[in-house]
């Protein structure tokens, strides 16, 4: 779907001091970005905030990074960040949003900066040709072993099957050991689930929810 253009939101954005617009320019500084030493989390796509939001105000003792292309889907996970805060009377320190093209996430991080990745419900691209541009293929696997720390996870959401089957032979093939695997999250024995906006769409339509974690 062809998002409108939004004339207000890229000032909005760049008014904004959590929201970063120049991201190679802290290329292994975001401790110091954030001030302190705690795990950072990188989820790659994250269209209107509810998850980042969620989790960020869940998990204090963690950093948080969102990124996505479009100011036009940005602006309101700014929005929907400052309105969580908000309603739990803190500033907001540890969330930064960034305005990128995932295409170039190694060139934004250093080595060993990033504790974990969420992939949540990411472009299945179907067609063979397209496949090199799913985030879970392994020419995104490689670059992200660029700045993993040993030992850290993706976690990894989708309602597509084929693209689910297709990514668990992809991290396998990579090396990254599969430490959990649903067919169905919702019904499954996996209780830190925090649902994105699209899962809460689909997900009261009955579709079924797929979920993995593998470890670098």
């Amino acid at each position: 779907m062809r998002l409108r253009h939004k004339p207000w939101a890229r000032p909005e954005l760049e008014a904004c001091p959590f929201v970063v617009t120049q991201p190679k320019e802290y290329k292994g500084k975001w401790k110091d970005v954030f001030g302190n030493d705690n795990d950072i989390y990188l989820e790659l796509g994250c269209g209107r905030g509810r998850f980042i939001s969620e989790n960020a105000a869940l998990y204090q003792d963690k950093n948080f990074i969102g990124i996505d292309i479009k100011d036009e889907v940005l602006v309101y996970a700014k929005r929907k960040v400052e309105e969580k805060f908000k309603e739990i009377n803190k500033e907001v320190s540890n969330v930064r949003l960034i305005i990128g093209d995932i295409t170039y996430v190694d060139e934004m991080f250093g080595r060993d900066e990033i504790s974990r990745i969420y992939l949540n419900f990411s472009t299945p691209w179907p067609k063979k040709r397209h496949n090199k541009r799913r985030l879970t293929h392994p020419r995104f696997l490689e670059k992200y072993k660029n700045f993993l720390r040993k030992d850290s996870e993706i976690w990894f959401k989708t309602d597509h099957e084929e693209f689910f089957n297709d990514s668990i032979a992809y991290f396998q093939e990579m090396g990254f050991e599969l430490k959990y695997i649903t067919y169905d999250l919702h019904n499954s024995d996996f209780k830190e689930n925090i649902m994105t906006e699209y899962e809460m769409k689909f997900s009261s339509f009955g579709q079924r929810i797929m979920f993995l974690i593998a470890k670098y």
